[in-house]
């Protein structure tokens, strides 16, 4: 095997753009060789704009049943993500999901289960780790030159989205079509960070906004404040309502405080330990002394492509992923619990009752109005 035959399930907004790079050759030793959507116009887009010899299928289990794909990527409505991996691994296909894992981890904990007991490639397109300044960020942390955590704060309201592209497809921004708004659709990566970053905070308290900013069923507003398993706190903040919108990371450890904004990392680094300096230092208003740097990086931000390359890498060659499929459990978990605590109006520990957030979730589903869509298919290039 030297080549890697990519299907794809789902070629809306993301699918699309991943079906054209793979078929512009962007992925080495990756090639496209089937597309599926139960949406006719999608079809139709994908016979006008992809090569001839991709095949085309009206049902995801179908393609997976063809033959004519060794892997799958799947970029289907939420709800779908583990049902269609499962299928993908138990039929001997390797698979990678689109973000979410999933809508809710009682199902994503069993799609990991199925791919536990598989031989086959099981990937996440968590691209925002592909970024220069979090790799190096996730390096510093790892080293422990920065010693433990204290605080962490990240505003990341430039998710900046209007009306139409709500309107632009039925199952956007509905409890039963998407599981969520900003926090399932656009935050994945930014919680995904976080727990890769810092871990799962062990308390969560949240207050999610539904349709305080746009014509939708679900969150579009929201803010958190975390507690971790070491004492340090949190808070986190996202919106699709504010223009222009911000991305700050600012996270304080006992060796100084580090901000991640604007593509760069400004490390203010402590002569030493703030917590030895306050327990020995005579002067009551004293300071520790502090340098600011611009921390180096590689520069290197392969985004979705760098996630294609080294799952292809890991099917044909065994390298590593970016990363691993079961790994979308954990920042769905934090989404979860901050659902789930504004839902209850109240504080929730980490690990939650999984029963009581699929309850709770189900009371909306069955609330959530249908809706039809514009069948508008947005470019996605550079926005997540």
């Amino acid at each position: 095997m030297n080549e890697v035959r990519l299907g794809i399930i789902g070629i809306g907004g993301m699918g699309s753009g991943h079906a054209a790079n793979v078929a512009k050759g962007l992925v080495p030793q990756m090639r496209l060789t089937a597309v599926a959507d139960i949406n006719p116009d999608r079809l139709a887009w994908a016979k006008e704009s992809l090569p001839a010899d991709v095949k085309r299928f009206s049902d995801g289990r179908e393609m997976i049943e063809s033959g004519e794909c060794d892997a799958v990527l799947i970029a289907t409505p939420h709800y779908f993500h583990p049902e269609f991996v499962i299928y993908a691994l138990t039929h001997g296909l390797h698979a990678i999901s689109e973000k979410p894992a999933g809508v809710y981890t009682k199902q994503v904990r069993e799609m990991n289960e199925v791919a536990e007991k598989s031989d086959k490639v099981f990937a996440i397109m968590f691209n925002q780790r592909t970024n220069c300044v979090y790799r190096k960020l996730h390096e510093m942390i790892e080293s422990g030159e920065l010693g433990e955590l204290k605080r962490v704060n990240w505003i990341i309201t430039d998710w900046y989205r209007t009306q139409s592209y709500y309107d632009a497809a039925g199952w956007k921004a509905t409890w039963d079509g998407e599981g969520g708004g900003v926090l399932l659709n656009q935050c994945p990566h930014q919680l995904d960070l976080l727990q890769w970053l810092c871990g799962l905070p062990v308390k969560v308290r949240a207050f999610c906004h539904e349709a305080k900013w746009h014509d939708i069923e679900v969150e579009d507003d929201v803010t958190a404040y975390m507690e971790f398993a070491n004492g340090a706190t949190g808070v986190f903040v996202t919106t699709t309502g504010d223009a222009p919108g911000t991305n700050r990371l600012e996270l304080t450890f006992e060796m100084g405080k580090i901000v991640c904004e604007h593509d760069k990392l400004i490390f203010d680094r402590l002569s030493v330990n703030e917590r030895e300096f306050c327990k020995t230092a005579e002067n009551g208003f004293a300071k520790p002394d502090m340098e600011r740097i611009e921390v180096e990086t590689d520069g290197k931000n392969e985004q979705h492509m760098g996630v294609l390359r080294a799952f292809t890498d890991r099917i044909l060659y065994g390298g590593k992923l970016i990363a691993e499929g079961k790994e979308g459990i954990n920042g769905l978990t934090l989404s979860n619990a901050m659902f789930l605590s504004s839902w209850l109006g109240k504080e929730v520990s980490i690990p939650f009752d999984e029963d009581l957030f699929l309850e709770e979730l189900t009371k909306r589903r069955k609330q959530s109005k249908k809706k039809e869509g514009s069948g508008k298919v947005f470019d996605t290039e550079g926005t997540y």
